[in-house]
This record gives C-alpha cells, sequence and structure tokens, in this order.
C-alpha cells in the first residue's frame, strides 16, 4: 500500500513537507519516547535519512517500564537505529520540588544528555515531536527545547495533533489510536515532591487499572497521599460499581496510597495544571511565538 494511502491532498502536502524538512536537517537524533508523536517523527526521519537518522529514549524511573519496552519494539519495527540513555532529574532539586516548572528540568536534562552524545551519534540536531496543538498549552519542556536548539518538525510542517493520527495510521504505525502517556511524575500534583517510591506507586496503580479494561485514565496524587482516579466519563458507572470499586480501594491502599477517589469530571489531559501558578503558566505557554524556528 502506498505510503500516502488515504491522506488528503492537504496531508499529503504536509507529508512531503515534513520529509524534505528532515532531508534538510541532514543528521537527526529524535527524542524518542515511544508516544505517537514521536513515533511518526522517528518514521520520518528514517525515511528520509535512513541510518542518518537516530531515535533516543529516555531511561528513567519516571518513564513505566511497558513505555521503554514498546518504545524498543517500535524502533525495530520502524528500523531506526535506536539508543537508550539514562538520565538523571531525579537528582535535582528542582525538579524534586515539583513546584509547576518540573518538566523544564526534566527536559533540559534529557536534551543534555542527547546533546552530548551527538558526536558519538554522529548526528547534529535534536528533533522532538511537538505539533502545533502543543502551542498554546502550557507546556515548560518547550522552554527548555528552545535554549537547547531543538528543532519540531511537525510544527514546521504545520502538523495538528489529528494530522499526526491520521499520517500513523496511513503509515500503519501501531500508535496511530495510542493515548497520551505522560511521564509518571506528570502525576504528581504540584507541591508534591517527587520521588522513585511515588513514580512507582502511581505506576503499579495505573497498570492494575489497565488490567481491569480501563484504557484512558489518570491516576494522580495529590497531598495526603490522595489517589484521584480519572477515566473517561462514560466510564465512571463501571468503575463506581460496587465490587469493581472495593478492589480498586483495596489494590491502592495495599500500594500506599490513603485514600482513593474517583473524579466525577472525568478524564481530561493535563487537570493538574490548574494547580500551577499563574506566573509560571505565564512563563512557560508558548502560545506567544510569533514565528518557528
Amino acid at each position: 500500500m502506498p505510503a500516502n494511502a488515504g491522506l488528503t491532498p492537504e496531508l499529503e502536502n504536509k507529508r512531503q513537507r515534513l520529509l524534505q524538512i528532515l532531508r534538510n536537517l541532514d543528521q537527526v537524533a529524535v527524542a524518542f519516547s515511544g508516544g505517537i508523536d514521536s513515533t511518526v517523527v522517528a518514521k520520518a526521519a528514517y525515511l528520509a535519512l535512513g541510518d542518518r537518522a537516530v531515535a533516543v529514549t529516555a531511561d528513567s524511573p519516571s518513564v513505566p517500564r511497558s513505555e521503554i519496552e514498546e518504545a524498543v519494539k517500535l524502533a525495530g519495527q520502524i528500523g531506526i537505529r535506536h539508543r537508550l540513555v539514562a538520565t538523571q532529574e531525579f537528582e535535582d532539586p528542582d525538579y524534586v520540588r515539583n513546584d509547576g516548572t518540573r518538566c523544564y528540568f526534566c527536559k533540559d536534562e534529557l536534551y543534555t544528555r542527547i546533546e552530548k552524545l551527538l558526536p558519538e551519534l554522529g548526528v547534529a540536531v535534536i528533533c522532538s515531536g511537538a505539533n502545533l496543538d502543543d502551542r498554546g498549552d502550557y507546556r515548560p519542556g518547550l522552554t527548555a527545547a528552545a535554549e537547547h536548539a531543538v528543532r519540531h518538525p511537525l510544527q514546521e510542517a504545520g502538523f495538528t495533533k489529528t494530522d499526526v493520527r491520521a499520517l500513523a495510521r496511513a503509515w500503519d504505525l501501531p500508535t496511530w489510536d495510542k493515548p497520551a502517556s505522560p511521564c509518571l511524575s506528570s502525576r504528581l500534583a504540584p507541591g508534591v515532591e517527587v520521588t522513585t517510591e511515588r513514580a512507582g506507586r502511581v505506576e503499579a496503580a495505573e497498570a492494575f487499572l489497565k488490567t481491569l479494561g480501563f484504557r484512558e485514565f489518570r491516576v494522580r496524587l495529590h497531598e495526603g497521599e490522595l489517589a484521584r482516579i480519572e477515566v473517561p466519563a462514560a466510564e465512571l458507572p463501571r468503575l463506581a460499581d460496587a465490587a469493581l470499586r472495593t478492589k480498586v480501594i483495596e489494590r491502592l491502599k495495599e500500594l500506599g496510597f490513603r485514600f482513593v477517589t474517583l473524579d466525577l469530571e472525568g478524564f481530561r489531559s493535563g487537570s493538574l495544571n490548574v494547580l500551577v501558578s499563574l506566573e509560571n503558566q505565564r512563563l512557560f505557554t508558548p502560545d506567544q511565538q510569533d514565528s518557528l524556528t
């Protein structure tokens, strides 16, 4: 099947722009989480550059082991060179403090580690999976990216999240409909100190919900070791059923949560951002950019 099968003329033009942008960069390292956005960039980079492209995945306590395993598998399916790099953000007190700017320090650590690898990898430019929809959101990581001269090929080619999913589907990438999966530390409310124990506890709690058949959800950790579970509104009645609710409560308390709550608003991405100070939100919301690098 042709690589552009099922694409609209507009999206086909964007696909071609994406590949040309990467060809012009000549040698790239893709910050590769295994999520849909970075997977599309990795696929495009491999198509455009072959062995002059490499995918680099952070190996951190904040990344679920299942996500790292999936990233390794995806890179193999794409054919792109792949490296795991250990990051040490948990040793940074600014990251651990978790005052709402944690993501900046995480990405700064990742891009610093990748930069040090560039000569060994034989590439010159770091690329991310950021798309146009990320520009109007609270994204401290984009500030770190700008400081490290990271390129955002999807943004430069005009891709929205919907475009990314459509291209991933046309390319038959298994992640085309994968729900977003931010790092485990993102589940900790601002003001709750980040620890490997808390990240591991959230990972175990979400793994348990997955075994119960839930596909899109979050276990948010608030002060007092309170777990706030988000599932899509349509699935609230199922999780509120007495038998299933009891199982969830028992398992999460086994893991060390003191309180287990169900959010009646349902799942919504980035719900903890409302707890970030207005000052930090203004500082790290990139919708004021006038042009792209």
